[in-house]
């Protein structure tokens, strides 16, 4: 089946409305963060409280998505996602009218801390619906191939989201006013939130049998896996910081979030192709070769000292990105029990954000006193830590998918345990 029928198959199964819900569900927590600093910073004057209160969305978010992961692995994603989405819209709302009130802006940054809590990760609990959409209606043989498929949108959904969402709300406080934005951001939670949480996929749980539904969480492999989110956040946080030095250096410091998002660009593309690798290449060969990939393709932000240059640089980048997390996210799906997906996708997704606030941080001390080539020493630093992970981790993930797949039905044992290679 050529990729692009496995699309038109795979979208088939839930219809392309659910595409378009689960989609427009992930945009508030792409849009949140760069909303809420923009809209305190605005209010006050000060980039400090704006960073500030952004900070408490984003380490509030890191903490809760994998507790309400787990907790919807137990209790099932409908009840919870809901939950999720009104009480998250409400704290967006409530960091508006704190911002606009004139109150210290700590209340800001309380209200924000509650939202980000509960902002639902629609992109990893997404993955988590995909195996029984697929298994429930698929043959054994060709479920393989299309969970494989399901993963490879998932991961380009997720990396157009943070390129868009952004953008959009960047745009609404450019043109109208910040909290205009937050508000939106809001709005997308109560509608599509609350429509990805009701919506009946919600309802289906995975069929695969054979793994304890008390199994282990954190497991060795598990944690590997974590690390490498964490790489690929340092990554993310690194690239923004550099990108905006150079962006204010030349004065066009605005544009900074445009410039960003081009590693986006190569990011979805190279994702969606990721569809058409053929099975024979395993799953911790493509993990290692994406890992290479990621430092060698780094290398050149070290010689960049021009938006011109920098622009290529960061498209041909974005070339390793999904396919990396493509590659970690499926491992992991596939290397939890069935009773706990939510919680270890949730996680997953988790250890990206606390990687992005770290890479941001150490850029932003390095930038600040040597500029961007400094910034982006982190970027290809943490390039090289992917690759001596994916070296020293990579017999592990094999051991630990063979023996996953050794308590999975035994018509998919064959074409699975070829994948771990």
């Amino acid at each position: 089946m050529s990729p692009v029928a496995s699309y038109r198959h795979l979208f088939g199964l839930t219809g392309r409305t659910y595409i378009v819900v689960a989609f427009l569900a992930r945009l508030p927590l792409a849009m949140s963060q760069m909303g809420v600093l923009l809209l305190v910073a605005h209010t006050t004057g000060s980039y400090g409280a704006g960073g500030a209160t952004a900070g408490a969305l984003a380490v509030a978010n890191a903490a809760g998505a994998p507790v309400l992961g787990a907790v919807s692995d137990r209790l099932g994603q409908r009840s919870v996602v809901l939950v999720q989405s009104v009480i998250s819209a409400l704290g967006l709302i409530a960091v508006v009218i704190a911002a606009e009130s004139g109150i210290s802006w700590g209340w800001a940054a309380v209200a924000a801390a509650v939202g980000g809590f509960f902002i639902p990760q629609a992109g990893p609990l997404a993955r988590v619906r995909w195996r029984p959409i697929i298994t429930s209606s698929d043959r054994p043989g060709s479920a393989v191939r299309l969970i494989d498929t399901a993963f490879s949108y998932e991961g380009s959904a997720d990396e157009a989201s943070f390129v868009l969402g952004p953008a959009l709300v960047g745009s609404i406080a450019a043109v109208v006013d910040p909290g205009v934005g937050i508000c939106t951001a809001a709005a997308l939670l109560a509608v599509f939130g609350t429509w990805f949480a009701i919506h009946p996929t919600a309802r289906l749980r995975s069929s695969r049998t054979g793994v304890a539904a008390a199994g282990r969480l954190l497991t060795p492999a598990l944690g590997t896996l974590l690390l490498a989110q964490l790489i690929i956040g340092m990554i993310f946080g690194s690239v923004q910081t550099g990108t905006t030095v150079i962006a204010t250096d030349a004065g066009h410091g605005g544009v900074a979030g445009l410039v960003q998002a081009l590693l986006g660009v190569g990011s979805v593309a190279a994702g969606l192709s990721m569809a058409a690798l053929p099975a024979r290449i395993g799953y911790v060969t493509r993990w290692r070769v994406t890992a290479a990939g990621l430092f060698v393709l780094a290398s050149p932000l070290l010689l960049v000292h021009s938006l011109a240059l920098l622009c290529p640089v960061l498209i041909v980048l974005g070339c390793c990105v999904a396919p990396y997390m493509i590659t970690t996210f499926t491992l992991g799906e596939q290397l939890t029990p069935p009773s706990r997906t939510g919680a270890a996708m949730t996680l997953l997704a988790a250890a990206t954000g606390l990687g992005y606030a770290v890479g941001a941080a150490v850029a932003g001390r390095l930038g600040d006193v040597s500029g961007a080539t400094a910034a982006f020493a982190v970027t290809v630093t943490a390039g090289g830590l992917a690759c001596v992970l994916a070296v020293l981790a990579g017999p592990l993930l094999r051991r630990a998918h063979a023996a996953a797949q050794t308590l999975q039905p035994g018509d998919n044992r064959r074409s699975a345990a070829t994948r771990a290679a």
